[in-house]
């Protein structure tokens, strides 16, 4: 059974790694492990592409990984940079010829539509990008293969959905709630028993919610792979959505307690806790020592707090299975 791919695009807190003007030991390395886009990653899961937030470095993070199509956008959350590259995406309508699928909470639909208002506007400006909106919950949902029309290029008027008929019509807004996951598959996950998206007409995701200081965030399940970014506290009910993980990705900013993300020493203890087999430290500050130092650091301290399981740091560019 063909299990999740992650690949690491982004790997840095909201200023990134170097931050602009710094000239401390870690933005100054040349080591290509401490360059730190925003963070964000591309999952492929039995045929389909999905990115997971899409900052203000989209645009290079989708040249570095020569990304042509993406099957759905996650988001996890409102923020900046997690949201500030999706203007961008008008090149995959242009490229790929579709509207790009954006799955995200009610409320980070709501300032989507204040922040890119011109990508909601009826009629659009031609060359708006195009977007088909389906909004989540933390209930598992399902992301089917691309189920959209072509669109087409219309002089000084814009995209229209090319429809079988070979007819247009013109893109207005598209919002609905995704489909919902069917709970056998849910749990089949869950067992460790595992699923193949194509037995269930698409890719069975398992949001985990948590809180980024107090705002509601989601991190994301997929088969044996979890990501979580942005978070200060998981609450007790999420845990159950964290058992049996091959891999786990947890956020943290610096050494010190964080109003609104995972110190390290909570990041390690929540390790613990989920029991992965491995697990990947990202959203991480120029305050953590260059990438081989801090491997080294992570080891002793993983062994001083008896952690049997492996902890790093993700880098940009990593690929886990």
């Amino acid at each position: 059974m063909e299990g999740p791919v992650l690949t690491f695009l982004g790997t840095g807190t909201s200023l990134g790694v170097p931050i602009a003007g710094c000239d401390c030991k870690v933005c100054r390395s040349a080591d290509p492990r401490d360059k730190r886009m925003r963070s964000s990653v591309l999952v492929e899961w039995d045929g389909l592409r999905i990115l997971v937030d899409a900052g203000p470095d989209f645009r290079m993070q989708m040249i570095g990984a020569d990304v042509k199509h993406l099957d759905a956008i996650f988001l996890t959350h409102n923020h900046k940079d997690h949201t500030g590259g999706l203007d961008d995406t008008r090149s995959l309508n242009f490229i790929d010829k579709r509207a790009v699928e954006i799955y995200c909470e009610n409320k980070v639909l709501g300032d989507l539509q204040e922040q890119y208002k011109y990508a909601f506007a009826d009629p659009k400006y031609p060359g708006a990008p195009v977007w088909r909106i389906h909004t989540i919950s933390q209930d598992p949902f399902l992301v089917p293969p691309d189920e959209g029309h072509e669109l087409a290029w219309i002089h000084d008027v814009g995209y229209a959905y090319r429809l079988p008929d070979s007819s247009l019509l013109p893109c207005g807004n598209f919002i609905s709630e995704a489909r919902p996951a069917p709970s056998e598959a849910v749990r089949a996950i869950l067992s460790g028993e595992g699923c193949r998206c194509s037995d269930y007409g698409g890719a069975v995701i398992i949001p985990i919610r948590g809180l980024h200081d107090k705002l509601p965030v989601l991190g994301f399940r997929f088969g044996d792979i979890a990501y979580i970014t942005d978070m200060s506290s998981i609450p007790e009910s999420e845990f159950e959505k964290l058992h049996g993980l091959k891999h786990v990705t947890l956020n943290t900013v610096s050494y010190n307690r964080h109003h609104s993300h995972f110190s390290l020493d909570e990041a390690l203890d929540l390790s613990a806790r989920i029991g992965a087999q491995h697990t990947w430290l990202t959203h991480l500050s120029h305050t953590f020592p260059v990438h081989e130092e801090f491997c080294r650091e992570l080891k002793s301290l993983c062994a001083a707090k008896s952690i049997p399981q492996t902890v790093q740091p993700a880098y940009d560019g990593l690929t886990i299975y």
